[in-house]
């Protein structure tokens, strides 16, 4: 009898968050978990050559094996690059507050 592991996917849209847990046999990887879980096709726009995938927030490749437990996490593409706000930000003289204090 081949060993079980118990794992979650995870894919968050703005106003919802699909979790699906699982058992799957010892030795698969993130992306045959992901197949296995339906996620796909719940979520037809998933393409797992674009998305970035992780195990708890940690950035792994699809052919990573899985370890009792682990959750993961299919991230989805940034909508606007943090780096181009914050230099847009300063263009328009808008100070960004951290904290208290006066700014």
């Amino acid at each position: 009898m081949s060993e079980k592991i118990t794992i979650e996917v995870v894919y968050a849209l703005p106003d919802e968050q699909t979790l699906l847990k699982q058992t799957v046999p010892a030795g698969t990887t993130i992306a045959e978990a992901i197949q296995r879980s339906g996620v796909i096709a719940r979520h037809p726009e998933i393409d797992l050559g674009v998305n970035k995938l992780g195990i708890f927030g940690k950035l792994s490749k699809p052919d990573t094996v899985l370890r009792d437990k682990d959750r993961i996490e299919i991230y989805r593409p940034l909508i606007a690059d943090p780096k181009e706000v914050r230099r847009k930000r300063a263009e328009e003289g808008k100070v960004m507050k951290k904290g208290g204090g006066d700014a």
